[in-house]
């Protein structure tokens, strides 16, 4: 999506909830889904929305002779089924 220096933008309405759409082109390039965390961080531009990290704690709970591809597997298992069990219990 941006290259370089270059900056593209695009406008959202908050909802009377507080609530923010992502646009889809932003979701994609970023690979937001739902369930996904985004961090709000202050600056002194403005605000700055930001994915939070999936990989932060990973590794605490294996032994240190697990390879890394098998750590990677085992986080991304442990991802889907915590995104599809948050898709379960959401109630729109």
């Amino acid at each position: 999506m941006s290259t370089g220096n270059e900056t593209e933008t695009e406008t959202t309405r908050i909802t009377r909830k507080g609530q923010v759409t992502i646009p889809k082109s932003l979701r994609e390039e970023f690979g937001l889904e739902e369930g996904d965390e985004v961090r709000w961080e202050m600056t002194e531009d403005g605000i700055k929305v930001r994915k939070a990290t999936q990989s932060a704690g990973r590794g605490m709970l294996v032994d240190d002779d697990v390879s890394e591809a098998k750590r990677e597997e085992m986080a991304e298992e442990m991802e889907a089924e915590i995104r599809e069990n948050r898709r379960a219990e959401w109630q729109p």
